[in-house]
């Protein structure tokens, strides 16, 4: 990163990061859950799915940051969602593209519309997306030195 590129601040997507993570971790404890009533567990899914959405949000916006600092602000204007994650992963911030794009179609299907189907998907995804936005985090620290 040159001199002259400012640092990203990535403050709001690790607190992001680490409330999905948490949130999660709650969800998936079956005692816990098991302890709570239906409207309470459906709370809580229903809080973790936004929580996702809002999470996923930041995730491709500091990527998108992060390659107009870097790359050249022209390229990324007006690309689609895949071509952004295709340079994304160009540039190693992210590993995997079909793999963005699975959580990007989770993102756009959960808030755009609910059912419990839906809902159960988004759930089964969950452990998979916050590792990949663990490593998006580490890879945006490690160029923002």
């Amino acid at each position: 990163m040159s001199s002259n590129t400012p640092q990203q601040d990535l403050t709001p997507l690790d607190k992001a990061i680490t409330s999905l993570d948490q949130l999660q971790r709650r969800v998936a404890d079956e005692p816990f859950m098991a302890a709570q009533d239906q409207v309470v567990r459906l709370g809580l899914q229903a809080g973790l799915i936004q929580n996702l959405e809002f999470t996923y949000e930041l995730c491709w916006k500091a990527i998108k940051r992060w390659l107009e600092n870097n790359v050249n602000p022209e390229a990324v204007d007006g690309v689609t969602r895949r071509e952004l994650f295709r340079m994304a992963a160009e540039n190693r911030l992210i590993e995997d593209v079909e793999e963005w794009m699975t959580y990007h179609s989770a993102r756009n299907q959960t808030s755009h519309q609910y059912d419990s189907t839906l809902a159960e998907e988004t759930l089964n995804l969950m452990a998979d997306f916050i590792r990949a936005a663990q490593r998006l985090l580490a890879n945006l620290k490690a160029r923002n030195d």
